[in-house]
């Protein structure tokens, strides 16, 4: 299972993400991600918008084995329903 988070630098739910990301790779065998750095790889709104498919008004955007999984809250809930994340 191959994770990618397009976050931003200072984004306090980008870390969220990126913190949950980790704590997966550390929990789980099967599990691996790459975050992204928006503004360090040039990646504009219009990018990441092309990439989701729609309109993008916050970041992180995450996607789950290329699928489209949304925000952080939605990342976090679907950690929990799917990939065993315990509450912190």
């Amino acid at each position: 299972m191959f994770t990618v988070i397009f976050g931003r630098p200072a984004c306090p739910f980008c870390v969220r993400a990126k913190n949950i990301a980790e704590t997966l790779k550390a929990d789980r065998e099967d599990f691996d991600f790459r975050y992204i750095d928006i503004h360090a790889e040039g990646i504009s709104k219009a990018d990441l918008e092309k990439t989701v498919g729609k309109p993008v008004e916050t970041v992180p955007q995450i996607f789950v084995d290329e699928e489209h999984i949304g925000g952080c809250t939605e990342f976090e809930a679907y950690a929990r329903a799917n990939l065993g994340l315990s509450a912190a």
